[in-house]
């Protein structure tokens, strides 16, 4: 995993690229710890920041494929994992290309060479990378399926701009919000394509951006397929089974150190469980971690969400399966650092979650100290339909996005606007209108029952409406303190075949993620499949909100702040009356600060 920047100009010469492509990828220093590059001609310049994971003594980039004059006619800068590059590596041997290096991203310029556009239906795995050849003046910005890895770019005339990350590109152009961005945000929803900065926009996931002479376009080369589901439920179980297991096995291989998330749910727990069988013949035990909150054991309150803490059941699995296991143990003290609080924010290029965010950012720096990769249960839910409003009939049957706020945030968060900022962005009205847009998109299958076809509709909008904010929160925390996240959950085969399952065999014992329960119960202690689901974990200490409060009231002694373009001062002080034991309250103070944070880092 690496961060990429670079910008070309196919019909003209660029002046300085090697230094501006330099520039940009610094600011993705934390993404690349162990290594940097840059190539350049007349007309592009790649640069990479390198977290090596395979072959670490080789695979420097900006990777580059010579003819027999040794003037260069490819280059690429890469991030990510290619997981079946071995039978690639082996197809193009066969077809004459020689290997210097047992990287995959060798395998993706020399698949690149060799296949051109056509390569990227061959790649399985998550990955975005810049490909330039040197002959056509042409760029392909390439992501994958699900959008795992970033990838964003900025278009100024006949030059385009691209970075991991949107920070890469605020060097090279004008740095503005974008409104319609704002209100993505505050209305919690998101628009493929869409950043919080105006001229900055992703490459779409399951999508090529081509530039060269002709100018700049798209190529939509993946997207989910409605398609009959024939297999029964037994069938459909030993399905599932065989693809998880395949999909972790391949998901294990690296030259360095890999572990395993753990919380003591489900979608964790069947990883783990999977991973640990699969290395069970090398005597190996795999590492796993959990986090955890100084004092919850005391201090934790069960509510609708949270009925139960994870700690019993991590400590279930870890007796059960014979792990490695460490736990993570976070405090108020570093949760409510300054320090962490901007280095979140500036991780994630936009006024993050609050504790959510800082707790995630906290665990990955404390597990880079024992791995360099590990496995995440993220987007399980998703595949599965493991939310609770999957199963609300009232959530399911209402014109409007099932999800009331992304993980973290809350309506608390638009209450706080000025009146004004509120009349002209008008979140609410965005919602609606960006929810009955989403609808248009959503492929349909004849003859499907009313309730099959709105399962179909609930699903694909998480996958391309909510899962990506997932994505991008979990890569952007990881990548910050150079940690590789992979998410087996989301390879491309498990999720084409989970969407065409009908929902009478997603909910077949009448429970959330009943087929994931099914499939890998016999690797489960009993108390670890009988769970209910329960989201990520938050500090119940009061002395969070404590500092909290402190916090927010030191930001509303400031009226010069940035923040006060945005939001309501005398709002936020009727805030700091209310107990801090409410979520969104809590909600809305996390918000404040960071979205204080944000805007003067755009200020820089």
């Amino acid at each position: 995993m690496c961060g990429i920047a670079g910008w070309v100009d196919p019909c003209g010469r660029l002046r300085d690229g090697e230094h501006v492509a330099a520039a940009m990828a610094a600011t993705l220093a934390g993404r690349g710890p162990d290594g940097h590059g840059v190539w350049a001609n007349s007309h592009a310049a790649l640069a990479h920041r390198r977290l090596a994971v395979l072959d670490p003594d080789h695979g420097h980039q900006p990777m580059l494929v010579a003819d027999d004059s040794n003037r260069t006619i490819a280059a690429l800068a890469y991030t990510g994992e290619v997981f079946n590059h071995a039978e690639l590596r082996s197809a193009l041997e066969l077809l004459g290309h020689k290997f210097a290096t047992r990287t995959d991203t060798e395998v993706v310029l020399h698949a690149c060479l060799e296949w051109g556009l056509d390569a990227v239906h061959r790649l399985h795995g998550m990955f975005a990378f810049a490909y330039w050849d040197v002959a056509t003046r042409r760029l392909l910005l390439v992501r994958d399926r699900l959008g795992i890895k970033p990838l964003c770019y900025r278009i100024d005339g006949p030059r385009v701009y691209f970075g991991s990350e949107p920070k890469a590109l605020r060097g090279v152009g004008p740095t503005e919000i974008d409104p319609d961005g704002l209100r993505d945000l505050l209305a919690c929803v998101r628009t493929p394509g869409r950043t919080l900065l105006r001229g900055v926009s992703e490459v779409r996931p399951g999508t090529v951006l081509i530039v060269d002479p002709r100018g700049v376009r798209e190529h939509r080369y993946w997207r989910l397929e409605p398609a009959p589901h024939q297999d029964d439920r037994a069938t459909t179980v030993d399905t599932v089974r065989g693809l998880l297991t395949d999909i972790t096995t391949t998901q294990l291989h690296a030259d360095v150190r890999l572990g395993s998330l753990l919380s003591g749910g489900l979608d964790s727990s069947a990883l783990t469980a999977l991973a640990q069988n699969a290395l069970r013949s090398t005597d190996t035990k795999l590492s796993t971690f959990a986090v955890d909150f100084a004092g919850n054991t005391g201090d934790f309150a069960p509510d609708a969400l949270r009925t139960t803490p994870d700690a019993p059941y991590v400590r279930d699995m870890a007796a059960h399966c014979g792990l490695d296991h460490r736990d993570i143990v976070l405090d108020s003290t570093a949760l409510t650092d300054p320090a962490v609080r901007h280095a979140v924010v500036a991780a994630r290029d936009l006024p993050a979650a609050g504790d959510m965010d800082s707790s995630l950012y906290l665990l990955f720096r404390a597990v880079r100290e024992h791995a360099t990769v590990v496995l995440s249960g993220e987007s399980a839910d998703e595949v599965f339909g493991g939310y609770s409003w999957f199963h609300d009939p009232q959530a399911i049957s209402r014109a409007d996005y099932p999800w009331r706020y992304f993980a973290g945030r809350s309506g608390a968060c638009r209450a706080l606007l000025r009146d004004d900022i509120a009349a002209a962005l008008d979140p609410t009205a965005h919602r609606a209108d960006h929810y009955r847009q989403s609808l248009t998109e959503i492929p349909t299958l004849p003859g499907e029952s009313e309730i099959q076809r709105r399962m179909r509709e609930i699903f694909w909008l998480h996958y391309t409406h909510w899962l990506p904010d997932l994505l991008d929160r979990k890569d952007r925390l990881s990548m910050a303190v150079g940690l590789e996240v992979r998410v087996p959950f989301c390879d491309h085969k498990l999720i084409e075949y989970a969407f065409n399952i009908p929902w009478r065999l997603q909910t077949f014992d009448g429970r959330e993620k009943s087929l994931l329960r099914a499939a890998v119960a016999d690797l489960l202690p009993s108390s670890v499949t009988a769970r209910v689901k329960a989201p990520y974990p938050i500090t119940h200490d009061p002395a969070y909100g404590r500092a909290l409060r402190e916090q927010a009231a030191d930001l509303l002694a400031a009226p010069a702040a940035p923040v006060w373009d945005y939001l309501d001062r005398n709002r936020l002080r009727d805030r700091l009356r209310r107990p801090l034991t409410d979520r969104a309250t809590r909600s809305g103070l996390d918000f404040t600060l960071n979205f204080d944070i944000w805007l003067r880092q755009l200020a820089k």
